[in-house]
């Protein structure tokens, strides 16, 4: 396959050669017939007219004019062929706008064709692998939108039996009939900030108040919001933070939510009788904060994915009495590494395997002086 430069270099190279040629070719052939020719005519005009008119100036006379018609040959013959070299480099790329047109119009099953040089290939291999990325998060999303619906028609649901049957007397106005409707209203808030979040945090227009806080404490007072649903799950919730504190310039509040997704994760993946183990310890110039669990693991391929938006990790289990909507929205993760890059620090994932647990790691900087 060649290169798109080389092509370009052999056309000029061509194009040039070609016109050359074709004018060397008629200069040969012509002027001949041409010098003759001007012999025929001056010795028609007489030895009288001729005197005036020497050979040399009939020969010159003879080489311009078949310069002239080889060199205007020359020039049509090497700009069709320019013409068409150019036609055949410019036709891929034809292609590829149609291509980028249909994707941008939301067509994404688009047929990208190659075009025999390595450069017009690779990108073609890439507006390939956009429309298939965009595919997939189109279908993602489409199916978020389905989920999330479902998910607000369950609460409202319930909210709106409830209220009916408290207006007719049906469901009496006791604690506990406000507290299951108050669980509701707090679910919708939940899906609510979390889709906001989402859109704050793609765009770029998170909002920090940064402080230095301990992330040590941080991370331990998220942990333990979530000890009484590890002791429903029968899981094991191990809290290990560093003897000493570590400093970092975060927002608490973000840092929190980061550490009650990542915990909150880690149970819905692990089975009754496993065990979740949150650490916090400084390495070096940075503050590293693990969940670690003994749950389902991750797939390699799923690795770095978990982290896309409305991706869900197919085949998750669903603890016992979780519904449908119940699995988590699918942009936790996306929204923790956003809150995580907008510190300066990063949010990986590691795994094992599946059936071998996984870790999620948060790494910060650490507070200056």
């Amino acid at each position: 396959m060649r290169r798109l430069v080389v092509r370009l270099v052999l056309s000029h190279i061509v194009v040039a050669v070609l016109g050359g040629l074709t004018t060397f070719v008629l200069v040969r052939t012509l002027a001949p017939q041409l010098f003759d020719r001007e012999l025929q005519m001056m010795q028609g005009m007489g030895a009288g007219m001729g005197r005036g008119l020497s050979l040399k100036t009939q020969f010159a006379s003879a080489v311009t004019e078949a310069l002239l018609i080889g060199v205007t040959v020359g020039l049509v013959t090497a700009a069709a062929f320019g013409a068409f070299a150019a036609y055949r480099l410019t036709r891929p790329l034809a292609a590829l706008g149609v291509a980028t047109r249909s994707i941008a119009n939301g067509r994404y099953a688009v047929d990208v064709p190659t075009a025999g040089t390595r450069e017009l290939d690779d990108l073609a291999g890439d507006v390939r692998t956009l429309a298939a990325s965009l595919r997939d998060t189109e279908a993602r999303r489409t199916r978020l939108l389905g989920e999330v619906a479902h998910e607000m028609r369950t609460p409202l649901t319930v909210i709106d039996g409830n209220l009916e049957g408290m207006v007719d007397g049906v469901v009496p106005r006791t604690p506990e009939a406000l507290a299951a409707l108050a669980a509701e209203t707090r679910r919708l808030h939940r899906l609510a900030d979390d889709l906001s979040s989402l859109s704050r945090a793609e765009e770029g227009r998170l909002v920090m108040a940064t402080r230095r806080v301990d992330l040590c404490e941080v991370v331990s007072a998220a942990a333990e919001r979530l000890r009484p649903q590890a002791a429903d799950a029968e899981i094991a919730l191990t809290i290990d933070p560093t003897s000493a504190p570590v400093l970092v310039d975060a927002d608490p509040d973000r840092i929190a939510q980061v550490a009650t997704n990542l915990v909150g994760n880690a149970l819905r993946a692990t089975p009754a009788g496993g065990s979740v183990t949150v650490r916090v310890a400084a390495d070096g110039p940075y503050a590293v904060a693990t969940v670690t669990d003994t749950g389902e693991g991750i797939a390699p391929d799923d690795l770095d994915r978990v982290f896309e938006r409305f991706y869900r990790v197919p085949g998750r289990r669903r603890p016992a009495g979780q519904g449908a909507g119940d699995g988590g929205s699918g942009i936790g993760l996306t929204i923790a590494r956003r809150i995580a890059e907008a510190h300066g620090g990063t949010l990986t994932a590691a795994s094992p395997g599946l059936g071998a647990g996984a870790r999620f790691t948060v790494t910060l900087p650490l507070a200056s002086g």
